[in-house]
């Protein structure tokens, strides 16, 4: 039965063999088993200071806050993490993730055309290196790993999360998402999960992991989440993928400030919405700065070094 599951994601034992020795000796639990209520007190007192929460309210407006300090203790605050939306470009962390997995079978070679493609499509938002690369590691696998049962980034019981059923150009969808009929999508649940599961090195390996992280530092893109933290925290390190498209806002983040380390999801359908995003992130870094110190219990690149 299993090998049946694993052929028909397109999946090999190997690469779950693979990240279940990789953390054998640490324990992550799931994300969504980590709702912190004080956590989500403060967040939605944020959202009503912003006068957001009108926005939640009517379903425009979709974040997950994620305080990973620890990232064996993890706490999760959402409103509305569960609702999916366009993402314009956030989703493109899909097509990195399916990359690597194919790197990680030797069906792609990580070499400098491949790297180069691959910080253009999450730094620059390239559509054309998307689209390359979306033709590199082929359709149907992006969402056979997004809907594996190792990951489950796109997962009907939880309403959908991430999903590539479109090229990054002109054209048609060619598999537009199951449930919702969107050709780039998300929920902020399931991208604070990707984020969790690559700085816990749980996406493909510890060392892609890395990977992975470090091809979505230093963001060319200079608004929402980094225009927010620019100005009142240059010192923050961002590892980050936005989204945008007329109304749809997008923004996703691992956020390193001052020895807290938070995952950081919003999404948006509004005209103002990048000034929500932009203003939003100041208020959750405060939330994170606010919480007691913890220190971390592992550090993720352990599992290999």
């Amino acid at each position: 039965m299993l090998f049946r599951v694993l052929k028909a994601t397109g999946l090999s034992l190997g690469i779950i063999v693979s990240v279940q020795a990789a953390t054998l000796h640490h324990t992550f639990p799931p994300l969504r088993n980590a709702r912190d209520p004080a956590l989500q007190g403060q967040l939605e007192k944020s959202l009503k200071r912003l006068k957001l929460d009108t926005a939640v309210r009517s379903g425009d407006l979709a974040v997950a806050l994620v305080d990973v300090t620890d990232p064996q203790h993890p706490e999760l605050a959402q409103v509305n993490g569960d609702e999916m939306m366009y993402a314009a470009s956030l989703p493109k962390i899909a097509i990195l993730l399916a990359a690597f997995e194919r790197v990680h079978e030797g069906k792609l070679q990580l070499n400098d055309e491949t790297r180069q493609l691959m910080t253009k499509m999450i730094r620059n938002s390239s559509n054309s290196a998307a689209t390359t690369l979306i033709n590199k590691v082929g359709r149907e696998y992006i969402i056979d790993v997004l809907r594996a049962p190792k990951y489950r980034l796109y997962d009907t019981h939880y309403n959908g999360g991430l999903w590539v059923g479109k090229e990054y150009a002109q054209g048609v969808a060619y598999q537009r998402d199951p449930l919702h009929n969107l050709s780039h999508g998300a929920t902020a649940t399931q991208v604070a999960r990707f984020y969790y599961l690559m700085e816990t090195g749980q996406l493909v390996s510890p060392e892609y992991s890395r990977e992975m992280k470090a091809i979505m530092g230093d963001p060319a893109i200079h608004h929402k989440f980094v225009k927010g933290l620019e100005s009142t925290c240059p010192d923050a390190h961002i590892y980050r993928k936005s989204g945008t498209w007329r109304n749809w806002h997008a923004d996703s983040a691992i956020v390193e400030h001052e020895g807290r380390t938070y995952i950081a999801v919003a999404l948006a359908q509004s005209p103002q919405g990048g000034e929500w995003l932009k203003k939003l992130i100041r208020e959750l870094d405060g939330i994170i700065l606010q919480q007691p110190l913890r220190t971390a219990s592992l550090v993720a690149a352990d599992a290999t070094e």
